[in-house]
């Protein structure tokens, strides 16, 4: 039975590298409209700090036989005859067909942005794709002045990003406050303050009326509703992303905020299989690494004939921008009488945690700053564990005294989690430590570790020195799991 993969990002290469792991001789075609190998997504923000190269980015390949065809573009399916029609002339018979198509950036609707064929002006871009990155880096060697339209996840991290470069950099967003889906207003003032004492300037209820160039039609900057000016002569797009669906509405599929998937990730054809930024299940589009690679798993089981049933993800969101420690979880939101919300805010040092908890579980949490017990309490979320009765112990938590500790001040257990995008542990990791990993780099060839966000990397660099000091920071060989 011959598979065809649509999408050679971050969630079609993982479900190649899933099922090719299941099983090794299945005819697989993938279609990857960029040029080049697969790579990284989630990272291109340290790429425009020039804190890694695009080098750094490239995804394993998946091992045994492999169609891969980089630079081609998938025009249109037909259900019926089960064959894929691309833009090189090809047509690819499949028996069954994964799409992992991802998102693309919304443009706003303001005066001046793009000119009459669609297109953004001169010294504007999204950020999006490596090829994004790459044209943002290069108009910021002649640029001093940034506006990033949109305060959500990525238009901070670019923000963040380019002021690391030297750029002065601001960030422009219609809502009252920063990461409004993530963050409550007191979280979003105190990341207000962290962002601009490192060189990021917030403009928050500013509306932008227009795109000003010069007689060149380049862009020197943007006009708000307020009739204020701001100067730029480099313009980053950062406006949330929607669902590219496009693929499956002319395939007659059934789609929503994007392709509607069952618990299988099938869509409405059984033969066709959704995943990744694409694909909506059960009313959600995830839009993050982990959910998607948690429904590769499940699509490479099924399309395996093994089966497999995805029930949703536990979502944990980090900004990845340097002098910046966040992680969000769940709904921070929450407001209701069986709700119990605890609270802690130091302004001066730029910290602030909450935690939500229902029914001894967490349900939500904002951890802004340096908090120690972070690593406590995105475990206790993953794994849906009870809380302490004191729930003032999650916020003041040092490391290696909550509940994931083993009795070792510093030393997780065995079962801790310590890359999420991956689900390997710690005990994952000393395996591969005992086999001959050494690096941190060997550790992630052989576990995926840190190859997700990156945002555990810190983290799993610490691990794997701390084996390497000797057998007190190993977990014991009883816990040890693979």
């Amino acid at each position: 039975m011959s598979v065809v993969v649509v999408g050679n990002g971050m969630a079609g290469t993982r479900f190649a590298a899933d099922l090719r792991a299941l099983d090794p001789h299945r005819p697989l075609v993938v279609f990857g409209a960029e040029p080049g190998r697969a790579y990284n997504r989630i990272l291109l923000p340290e790429v425009l700090a020039g804190r890694l190269t695009p080098d750094d980015l490239a995804l394993p390949e998946p091992s045994g036989a492999l169609d891969l065809r980089t630079g081609v573009t998938v025009t249109a399916i037909d259900p019926d005859r089960r064959v894929v029609y691309a833009d090189d002339g090809s047509r690819t018979r499949y028996d069954a067909l994964v799409l992992a198509t991802g998102s693309r950036p919304v443009i706003p609707t303001v005066k001046g942005l793009c000119r009459d064929d669609g297109s953004l002006v001169e010294g504007a871009a999204v950020f999006r794709t490596l090829a994004d990155c790459r044209r943002i880096v290069a108009a910021a060697r002649g640029a001093r002045d940034v506006v990033v339209l949109g305060g959500g996840l990525l238009g901070l991290e670019a923000a963040r990003g380019l002021a690391r470069r030297g750029l002065r950099a601001r960030v422009v967003h219609a809502r009252g406050h920063l990461m409004e889906r993530q963050l409550d207003l007191d979280a979003s003032h105190i990341l207000t303050s962290t962002l601009a004492e490192l060189g990021v300037e917030a403009l928050l209820e500013a509306s932008t009326a227009a795109v000003v160039g010069d007689e060149d039609g380049r862009v020197r900057g943007v006009v708000l509703e307020d009739g204020n000016r701001i100067p730029a002569d480099l313009l980053v797009v950062a406006c949330g992303v929607r669902a590219d669906t496009g693929l499956a509405v002319n395939a007659g599929l059934r789609t929503g905020r994007g392709i509607v998937v069952d618990d299988r990730m099938r869509t409405s054809d059984p033969a066709i299989h959704a995943l990744g930024d694409c694909a909506e299940h059960r009313g959600r589009v995830y839009g993050l690494v982990a959910p998607a690679w948690e429904q590769a798993r499940v699509a490479a089981g099924v399309v395996a004939g093994l089966g497999g049933r995805y029930a949703g993800s536990r979502l944990v969101t980090r900004l990845k921008a340097p002098g910046v420690d966040l992680a969000t979880m769940g709904d921070p939101h929450v407001r209701d009488e069986a709700t119990e919300v605890v609270t802690f805010a130091d302004p001066a040092r730029h910290v602030y945690q909450k935690v939500l908890i229902r029914e001894r579980r967490l349900v939500g949490a904002i951890m802004l700053g340096d908090n120690p017990s972070v690593g406590t309490v995105t475990q206790l979320f993953d794994r849906d564990a009870p809380v302490p009765v004191d729930a003032r112990s999650l916020l003041f938590a040092r490391p290696g005294t909550g509940p994931a500790a083993n009795g070792s001040p510093g030393v997780p257990a065995a079962g801790d989690t310590l890359c999420r995008c991956n689900g390997v542990t710690a005990g994952g990791i000393a395996t591969a430590w005992l086999a001959g990993a050494r690096t941190t780099e060997e550790v992630a060839r052989v576990t995926r570790a840190s190859t997700g966000c990156g945002g555990c990397r810190d983290t799993i660099e610490g691990f794997v020195a701390a084996l390497s000091a000797g057998p007190a920071h190993t977990p014991a060989p009883e816990e040890v799991v693979a």
